[in-house]
């Protein structure tokens, strides 16, 4: 369906800086969880629920930005986190891990995807956390860094593998998703990761490795399906992706993307095309029918996979005249044409609140 700019809604966005319990600004959350941070969803041990008291779990008197730190192997990050207002201090609120593009960080992240209406009107937690790779600083240099995700075994976009000390941020990830969850009363089967170009394929990566930790993903121009094989890069490593579970996916890509072609290109850091990357998890999903063409608008086709494994379903919004770029956004950028025909924002939580892990 056609998503109207939130922009033209009348919404409340709660944005001080506020604080988990004391009377600073950042919420230290240190080592009260373990470091795997697949532990408790392995062992099926969800908080489920929406409603006041269905998790048993209560969340401090906070609303609007955070930042919150997590501790993951002896060292602390801080992570921006948004809470929307106005709810029960006992309702277990669905979370969404928003990971930024290679040269950002975490609260640039917030600002670009603009998910923070959409979580005051909808009721979910946002985390934005920063990668650890230090990248060329931009010009004028952010003040939150420049930093890259570690995708095993996939270059950065200065064309260098991962340093072998560099974070797991697969497993870091998990970190983050369990200090919210016992911080702010987020619910384990409605825990979902989406990402844009970089953040896109670290998001992918979590899907591949980790589906037991996140209910469904959404990648902005990066969705991939394991990394490009090292022998023949137009195709997936078939070992890189092999999740036990269907994963839904729904992801944006512009056909006129110069960074993270739409073709595809011979470089490890992006490599086969977009339609072989949703094909491929089409697969893994086991679905039955598709790929089905919408046209959402002039500039948008919506190409759909249908009847998959265990509910699940992939969907792709090919933006004809769009570039590097995060669908209906205002934040710059010189990436190319940004689309207002469609808000990803909005698109991605009606797709999210589809979703849910499977019980254990």
């Amino acid at each position: 369906m056609t998503h109207l700019s939130t922009r033209r809604r009348t919404l409340v966005v709660l944005a001080a800086a506020v604080v988990v319990g004391s009377g600073v600004t950042t919420a230290t959350a240190g080592g009260d969880r373990p470091a795997d941070g697949g532990q408790r969803a392995a062992a099926g041990q969800h908080r489920d629920g929406g409603e006041a008291g269905g998790g048993g779990c209560r969340r401090a008197d906070v609303a609007g930005d955070l930042t919150l730190d997590v501790t993951h192997e002896g060292v602390t990050y801080p992570v921006a986190v948004y809470v929307p207002g106005g709810l029960p201090a006992d309702r277990v609120l669905p979370l969404v891990l928003n990971l930024h593009g290679s040269t950002g960080n975490g609260p640039q992240q917030m600002d670009v995807s603009e998910l923070r209406p959409v979580a005051d009107r909808e009721g979910f937690v946002v985390a934005a956390p920063s990668g650890a790779i230090p990248l060329t600083p931009r010009t004028p240099p952010d003040p939150a860094g420049s930093w890259a995700w570690n995708v095993p075994g996939v270059p950065t976009t200065e064309n260098a593998l991962p340093p072998a000390d560099a974070r797991d941020d697969v497993a870091f990830l998990g970190r983050v998703a369990d200090v919210v969850s016992d911080r702010l009363c987020t619910d384990d089967a409605r825990t979902y990761a989406t990402g844009y170009s970089g953040g896109g394929r670290m998001a992918s990566t979590l899907a591949c490795r980790t589906p037991e930790r996140v209910a469904a993903i959404a990648p902005v121009a990066g969705l991939r399906a394991g990394r490009p094989d090292p022998d023949d890069t137009s195709v997936p490593e078939v070992e890189d992706c092999r999740p036990d579970r269907p994963v839904p996916v729904v992801t944006f890509h512009g056909q006129q993307d110069a960074v993270n072609p739409y073709d595809g290109s011979p470089d490890l850091r992006w490599g086969y095309d977009v339609p072989l990357a949703v094909q491929t998890w089409a697969r893994l999903d086991g679905c039955r029918v598709g790929p089905d063409a919408v046209t959402v608008s002039p500039h948008v086709t919506r190409l759909g996979y249908t009847q998959c494994d265990g509910g699940s379903e992939v969907q792709l919004y090919r933006v004809s005249d769009g570039g590097h770029t995060w669908p209906g956004t205002e934040y710059p950028t010189s990436n190319g044409t940004v689309t207002q025909e469609i808000e990803a924002a909005e698109v991605v939580w009606d797709f999210f609140e589809d979703h849910r892990l499977p019980s254990r």
